[in-house]
């Protein structure tokens, strides 16, 4: 795989092991024009005199073909869509800017500006500029094309290849100082290399049938309406006002519907639908299928598909570490929460299949090898981690075996889950202390960090704002309250388990890349711990092994030799919605 956890070691020259600089010389969105590279060393000195190109893309994509570089740059998402546009593919980079961001992290300045700008000031002792607000890109289809295009946000001023440099050996003296050096720089090789592929996937696009997608609104919702909203959900409004003995009741105001709740005697907390499943009340069947009917027809009904799908394509901007556990984030188009249903638009082209790869029972699977606990990682050597546990010490109870691991992992210490708890504690006490001391250092105010080093925000942050929301079977923040401090140590307890996962899914993503270089198959989305691959049909086999292969390797690469097995669900199909 091409991330290696260290820079190489090689001669400064261009070639095997090569490091080179790049400042983009005010390369416009739609045309490539010049720029400057620098040969450097390992340690960022400056291997000789900058060189002045006419064609930056072009002297890339030569530089390229020459023998393995990682170009050290400010920030992918500014340079690399253009040199995609010019038709050059890198395999390795250096990104300063997100460097920086995890590195700040660190030392316990979190959110910190980390724009080259930034970098360049903390060196030279002047005041930190704060970094540009991000640009939120346009829908494809609501824009004016690339007359009036203008690309990310820049964020690397007028900033010189050898201001870049700079910077760059500025960050290798730090990453030597980190607290396992090898992991971290593993760490930011795979996040150059995730910054990589957010654009090329964001260039490739999903496959997107729009016509299929209109066919299933007017199933879901009946046909579409000058004014207002559609068939269905003014019908679900009439049931909803009936079951309440009321008239002009709004569904989608959640102030409205506690208020006639209480009105009929029933007081919920919000109209959140775990809150409404637990209401007997003739309202709640068709408040549950508004809210979901309601959240497809704004969020991606017939607007979202005018605005979003072009050329069957759905493009949207893909953000690696957008999240503090250094999970991907999207700008534009919700990419990240197309519901199931509308997922049946997603069809692959003709002569092509999609390659959908789901790693199961991820988190507690990381959980086992982060925590140096044996008889947990014997446990997750098997297919089913859960049904293990239930075989070892659990009685066969599968279920109370899940409901342990995940009430250890977010914090849930009530209900059913106190006798579960009380085994895991017993059978897995390794395990179990690691995350309790998570949450202790957490509430205290600590810092703590993932595997490879990625560090929790210093300040007290409520862990659903970070994107760490358990899932309902370990309960949710509201239900089981507690002070400030306990919050955070349950978002603590989990931080230094899914930003491992999110390293894990990052390193497969990467080694991934890599080994379907050369072929026609293209990786074009990701979400948490699930990858898609579109590719001709004859070439599903080899992705598969691929997949599989990424899996393994990411596991090595993270955890060295280890019990701990990391299975993915590996499913061929033509429509994504059938994936699972």
């Amino acid at each position: 795989m091409d991330i290696s956890s260290s820079p190489p070691a090689g001669p400064s020259a261009v070639g095997p092991g090569a490091l080179v600089a790049v400042q983009d010389g005010g390369v416009g969105p739609a045309a490539h024009g010049g720029g400057r590279l620098l040969s450097l060393h390992p340690d960022g000195r400056s291997g000789g005199p900058a060189e002045e190109v006419p064609d930056l893309a072009a002297a890339i994509r030569s530089r390229e073909a020459s023998g393995p570089v990682r170009w050290v740059w400010a920030a992918t998402a500014e340079l690399y869509p253009v040199l995609l546009r010019a038709g050059v593919r890198v395999r390795r980079c250096h990104d300063l800017e997100l460097t920086e961001a995890l590195l700040q992290g660190h030392a316990g300045r979190w959110g910190s500006p980390r724009a080259l700008p930034a970098i360049l000031a903390r060196l030279d002792g002047r005041p930190v500029p704060p970094d540009p607000p991000p640009r939120q890109p346009d829908p494809p289809g609501l824009s004016q094309g690339s007359l009036f295009d203008t690309g990310p946000a820049p964020t690397s001023g007028s900033a010189r290849v050898e201001d870049i440099a700079r910077a760059f050996a500025d960050q290798q003296t730090r990453l030597a100082a980190t607290e396992h050096p090898g992991r971290f720089r593993l760490l930011v090789a795979a996040e150059s290399a995730g910054a990589l592929l957010g654009v090329e996937m964001g260039r490739a696009g999903l496959p997107w049938r729009a016509d299929l997608h209109d066919e299933l609104l007017r199933e879901l919702l009946g046909a579409p309406q000058p004014v207002g909203p559609p068939r269905r959900l003014a019908e679900l409004t009439a049931e909803i006002n009936a079951a309440f003995g009321v008239h002009g009741l709004h569904p989608d105001s959640p102030a409205e519907v506690i208020r006639a709740f209480a009105g009929a005697g029933v007081e919920v907390p919000n109209t959140r639908a775990w809150v409404l499943r637990r209401v007997e009340h003739p309202a709640v069947k068709p408040l549950l299928e508004y809210k979901e009917l309601y959240r497809i027809w704004t969020a991606h009904g017939w607007a979202w598909r005018d605005a979003w799908i072009v050329d069957g394509r759905f493009r949207s901007e893909f953000v690696p570490g957008g999240v503090v556990s250094g999970r991907w984030a999207t700008r534009g188009g919700g990419a990240l929460q197309v519901p199931k249903a509308v997922r049946r638009a997603v069809v692959a082209d003709p002569g092509h299949r999609f390659v959908v790869a789901d790693a199961g029972q991820l988190e507690p699977r990381v959980l086992a090898a982060i925590s140096g606990d044996a008889r947990l990682a014997a446990a997750a050597s098997a297919g089913d981690l859960y049904a293990a546990l239930a075989a070892d010490s659990f009685d066969g109870d599968r279920a109370k075996a899940k409901v342990a691991l995940l009430g250890a992992m977010y914090g849930q210490t009530g209900g059913a889950a106190i006798p579960a708890l009380a085994v895991l504690r017993q059978s897995y006490p390794t395990a179990f202390e690691f995350v309790e001391a998570a949450a202790r250092t957490g509430e205290a105010g600590g810092l703590v960090r993932s595997w490879l080093g990625r560090t929790c925000p210093p300040a007290s942050t409520a862990w659903r704002d970070a994107g760490l929301e358990p899932p309902e079977e370990a309960g949710s923040a509201e239900s089981q309250g507690g002070a400030s401090g306990r919050a955070r140590g349950r978002f603590t307890r989990n931080f230094v388990v899914q930003a491992t996962a999110a390293e894990w899914a990052l390193v497969l993503l990467a080694s991934l890349r890599t080994a379907l270089e050369g072929a026609k198959a293209e990786l074009v989305f990701f979400v948490h711990d699930e990858v898609v691959i579109h590719c001709p049909e004859e070439e599903t086999g080899r992705v598969q092994e691929a997949v599989h292969a990424a899996a393994a390797e990411a596991g090595r690469l993270l955890f060295g030799e280890t019990k701990v097995r990391f299975p993915l669900d590996v499913a061929v199909v033509e429509c994504y919605a059938d994936a699972k």
